[in-house]
């Protein structure tokens, strides 16, 4: 297949080359026109117990930064790590017995750990030749299904600390939330803290969301609903690289593939938005310069 004349940047996707297609995923986004990529860490459970310490948070933090220089020997631009804690832990927790305070304590010194990453000083295993040790973003937000107040209140507070940490180093924060099309509330949240409105990123939003930047799940209902609004946007396939759950959310061929159909349907404003505009604003990323990088 030809190769499309733009950047092509899946913002959400996991890589496991452990247990999941790992690099093969990787060749099948560069063969259908695929240049760049945000991996964000599994879930920490998915990757051994449920953790019972900070510590216990690095194992799934490192396994993503050797996928991310894994990618980056494939990919004809860049791959860049995002790392934090999934919402759903605080439910895992609870089942092991803990309180909903302990749990947030817990979940928030893991984004502790993933800030150290931002800045530079997470890593603890020997750092290969392939890429960038740094974590871009980090990852936080709340449960999407229903919880208890304490639970909820326990989980907004966690999602406030990742804010917090966005806005002390300087980097976006992708959410998982609930479903809705209006998160005004946190970014407000976000702007008390420091942390700029646009920085905070919706994971698996629809194609229009009010408050933070919408990270569009690339179905061609939502994407035409964002290509017609003319907003910021970015698109995702949440690829979950599990064998077990092998139809779950979109393929790693998606976002090349809805790239392609959205130039053919006429809205190359969109891709440019998508794939160029946004992830600059967003995370400070040149998807253009990157694909010029020497081998």
């Amino acid at each position: 297949m030809d190769e499309l004349d733009t950047p092509v940047l899946d913002n959400h996707l996991h890589l496991d080359p452990e247990h999941g297609q790992g690099m093969d995923a990787v060749r099948d986004f560069e063969r259908l026109g695929g240049t760049h990529l945000l991996v964000v860490n599994k879930p920490s459970w998915h990757l051994g117990p449920v953790p019972s310490e900070r510590a216990d948070f690095r194992r799934a933090f490192e396994a993503t930064l050797d996928a991310v220089a894994d990618a980056n020997e494939i990919l004809p631009g860049t791959a860049w790590p995002v790392l934090g804690v999934h919402p759903g832990l605080i439910s895992h927790l609870l089942e092991e017995g803990y309180s909903p305070e302990e749990a947030r304590d817990l979940m928030q010194s893991g984004l502790d750990l993933a800030a150290e990453y931002v800045s530079g000083g997470g890593r603890t295993s020997p750092p290969s030749d392939a890429g960038d040790e740094r974590a871009l973003a980090l990852k936080t937000g709340r449960p999407h299904y229903e919880v208890s107040d304490a639970v909820w209140d326990a989980s907004n507070a966690v999602l406030k600390h990742g804010l917090e940490l966005g806005a002390e180093h300087d980097c976006a924060v992708q959410l998982h939330t609930e479903g809705t099309d209006d998160l005004t509330e946190v970014a407000e949240w976000a702007e008390a803290r420091g942390l700029p409105a646009e920085k905070v990123v919706k994971h698996y939003a629809g194609g229009e969301l009010a408050g933070p930047t919408p990270s569009v799940m690339s179905e061609k209902e939502r994407l035409l609903t964002a290509a017609e609004a003319g907003e910021p946007f970015l698109m995702e396939t949440d690829f979950v690289d599990d064998p077990d759950r092998p139809g779950a959310v979109l393929g790693p061929k998606t976002v090349p593939r809805r790239v392609r159909w959205l130039l053919e349907e006429g809205h190359d404003d969109a891709v440019v938005h998508a794939h160029v505009e946004t992830p600059k604003d967003v995370y400070g990323i040149d998807t253009v310069a990157t694909l010029d990088r020497e081998e």
